[in-house]
């Protein structure tokens, strides 16, 4: 029983251990991706950074672009003890006005757009250069377009679109207005808070699509 015991204890302590390395190495990459810039940033340069091997950056990502993807899952479970978009299908589910439906997407966009836009206007401009983050764009805009259309087919499912409004325009719609381009020019540009953000897309897919 005392070895059994030992054993948990040293893999509990190895998981914490992992995790540790895996939160340096992230920490470290975003920093340098900022400094640097994707392409002069290196595995090499994270792991120093980081305080770990570069062995264990490559098993725990598989590379740069694992990484960046890291970043972004991220940036993406917000800031709760539940992910952001486990809390919206929860919220979704439960919530019987439309109109309040859409406004807590917006207050969903701006607790999540702090840390996903930067990572996908990271993923943009290391698209002209590095296949390898070409192929992460297209990944990325896919799996927000899809995530756009299964909320446009709620609304529709519903009832709350408006009239001759089709899904797939919602989808539309709703892909603009979750666009990290938007974030960019309101947020970073022009020096809107994230909250003022949220309400403007919340009340802009109000008017768009119920």
């Amino acid at each position: 029983m005392q070895v059994k015991a030992a054993r948990g204890y040293d893999s509990s302590r190895r998981r914490e251990q992992a995790e540790r390395n895996r939160a340096a190495a992230l920490e470290a990459a975003w920093r340098l991706f900022k400094e640097r810039g994707y392409g002069a940033t290196t595995v090499s340069a994270v792991a120093a950074a980081a305080g770990v091997s570069a062995e264990t950056v490559y098993k725990a990502f598989g590379g740069k672009a694992g990484l960046v993807r890291a970043l972004w899952e991220q940036g993406l479970a917000g800031q709760g003890l539940v992910h952001a978009q486990e809390r919206s299908d929860v919220m979704r589910e439960h919530e019987v006005d439309p109109h309040a439906i859409v406004r807590a997407w917006g207050a969903f966009a701006a607790e999540v757009m702090p840390a996903t836009a930067p990572v996908l206007l990271l993923v943009r401009a290391a698209a002209a250069t590095a296949p390898e983050m070409a192929r992460l764009r297209v990944e990325l805009d896919d799996s927000r377009l899809a995530r756009m259309e299964g909320n446009a087919r709620f609304l529709a499912d519903h009832h709350h679109l408006r009239a001759g409004l089709t899904v797939e325009r919602a989808r539309d719609i709703l892909f603009t207005y979750s666009a990290p381009e938007l974030y960019e020019l309101l947020v970073l540009r022009q020096g809107w808070s994230p909250e003022s953000y949220g309400v403007f897309i919340g009340e802009s897919l109000e008017t768009a699509l119920l």
